[in-house]
């Protein structure tokens, strides 16, 4: 066999060990923001000097019905897509597909699936959580990581049980996530409350700015701010960011299938 192909075999190898190992006792994080069925579509708007604010895509972030167990426990899977539009697909054509299993009651990914098409860069990748030993098991590496690693994906999940009833502008809510065989320390500052205006109406919410990885898409640590609507369910109602060329606003254009009414919605 190639050595190729047996790369690609060893994490689904691991995957299916997961699926049979021992329980043991995580963390328990109390989740009242989302559930099964819940569905958020997103209007992606690029402004840049030549090209000022267009619609550049879409971008869909879905907890499915499935209930697949790991450990013997039960968890959340989203999906999250993304595709290019119009006239980006004509120099950049984006075709993105994020998927993750997030253990149900400790919020903490088991498997992470990574189909990623962004103009000429190309990357696919399988990560194995070994939440008991602190280790991502991917196709190209396997890495130590540490206890409650998230990966891209189950951290915006994560982050919306965060509480904030106490949290004072300029507090720091800290996590940890999995991206590109590499641990990223990273952190969410929060900004305060504020009022969005969409076609959707006005929503009351929380404003936060992530800090993000610096490289080629982004120039400095806290580009980008995101809201969130200020009820239970703190859904991202808009994030806006500086790119090394333009801006990018995403803007929540439908939902469905929220956990508890959306109170965060003005009259």
């Amino acid at each position: 066999m190639k050595p190729a192909r047996i790369k690609n075999i060893i994490p689904l190898f691991l995957f299916f060990l997961s699926l049979t190992a021992n329980p043991q006792d995580y963390r328990y994080v109390e989740n009242n923001a989302f559930t099964r069925g819940e569905y958020l579509e997103y209007n992606v708007y690029w402004d840049a000097w030549l090209l000022p604010k267009m619609i550049a895509g879409t971008a869909i972030l879905q907890i499915t019905d499935e209930n697949k167990r790991f450990h013997s426990r039960s968890t959340y899977h989203v999906v999250g897509t993304g595709y290019s539009k119009g006239v980006l697909n004509m120099f950049y054509k984006v075709e993105d597909r994020y998927e993750t299993y997030i253990d149900e009651r400790a919020l903490i990914p088991w498997y992470f699936i990574r189909r990623t098409k962004e103009g000429t860069y190309v990357r696919d990748d399988d990560v194995v959580f070994d939440q008991r030993n602190h280790m991502a098991l991917g196709r190209y590496a396997t890495r130590e990581v540490p206890v409650n690693i998230q990966d891209i994906i189950s951290a915006v999940y994560y982050a919306r049980t965060f509480d904030f009833a106490s949290a004072e502008k300029g507090d720091v809510f800290p996590f940890d996530f999995f991206l590109d065989d590499s641990v990223y320390i990273s952190q969410v500052v929060y900004q305060g409350h504020d009022t969005v205006k969409s076609h959707l109406g006005s929503f009351s919410c929380l404003k936060f700015k992530p800090m993000v990885l610096v490289g080629p898409v982004f120039s400095e640590p806290y580009p980008m701010t995101v809201w969130m609507t200020d009820d239970e369910n703190r859904i991202p109602v808009r994030v806006e960011s500086k790119v090394l060329v333009g801006k990018v606003r995403v803007e929540l254009n439908s939902f469905s299938g929220l956990a508890n009414l959306l109170t965060a919605k003005l009259e």
